[in-house]
């Protein structure tokens, strides 16, 4: 039988590990080299970092990301060179990626496969360049969904601030056949939340997506995450904030999707 995976995903700005809400707000946090010690600790299915650095510019202002005596990163690029270098998971990297050069150059560093969004939406065919390239198992599209309702959702790109007039479950279900892998599967206005996943959403796409679904966006308590795959349909339940914030989250959350009956890893 499959078993489902928990994956944490780590969003950056301008090198700092942040807290998101509503992709508009963000809490630094901290270092994100460093916090790959803590999920190795804890045996972590995945890791996804998404780099969310407005522009092209990349000025960390910091001087602590490799370790004491280490050379400051000066582009994201950097930071996912060093986290690939002390993570013992498989590691998603995903912002900024518009070329076949900008995948390539993710996985050459050591991520095992690269996340799309913006991109995707402007050309599908990259979609399809890509999983020709590197496989379709190394390509995960990004699907950030604002709305409330079957009638209201709507793909939106660059950030989640621009509307594509596009519906998730046929984007989605595009996507899959250009060639991607996995979906990830992202509530934008459930982000930081708390509410829990929104379920009619996940469920939606799940029921016509013929690829798995990493369901993302507004966990708030451990009880959410079974919910997205027992309700949603999903293959993988991920989160951000809440495993930054509690003490032994992951460990704690896997307890509780088993105590559910749920099969993870």
């Amino acid at each position: 039988m499959l078993k489902h995976r928990l994956i944490p995903v780590l969003f950056l700005k301008h090198g700092w590990l942040v807290r998101s809400e509503g992709f508009e707000h963000h809490q630094n946090l901290g270092n994100p080299v460093v916090q790959v010690d803590r999920y190795n600790a804890w045996n972590v299915d995945e890791l996804i970092y998404i780099d969310i650095t407005p522009g092209d510019s990349y000025d960390t202002k910091r001087d602590d990301l490799g370790g004491v005596g280490s050379v400051n990163p000066g582009s994201f690029l950097d930071i996912v060179r060093l986290v690939a270098s002390r993570s013992f998971m498989p590691l998603t990297v995903g912002g900024k990626i518009r070329t076949l050069e900008d995948a390539r150059q993710r996985l050459r560093l050591g991520a095992d496969k690269i996340t799309i969004n913006t991109q995707a939406l402007l050309d599908p065919d990259f979609i399809t360049i890509c999983a020709r390239e590197f496989g379709s198992q190394a390509v995960v599209v990004s699907v950030d969904v604002r709305g409330s309702s079957t009638e209201s959702y709507e793909v939106y790109s660059h950030a989640a601030r621009t509307a594509t007039g596009r519906k998730p479950a046929d984007w989605c279900v595009e996507a899959a056949q250009r060639g991607a892998g996995e979906i990830l599967l992202n509530a934008v206005d459930r982000d930081g939340a708390g509410r829990g996943y929104d379920l009619e959403l996940i469920a939606g796409v799940t029921a016509v997506c013929p690829v798995p679904v990493i369901a993302l966006g507004g966990v708030g308590d451990f009880g959410h995450f079974g919910k997205a795959i027992s309700i949603g349909g999903a293959q993988a339940a991920a989160a951000g904030n809440i495993f930054n914030f509690k003490e032994h989250s992951y460990p704690l959350a896997k307890r509780q999707m088993k105590k559910e009956g749920v099969n993870v890893r």
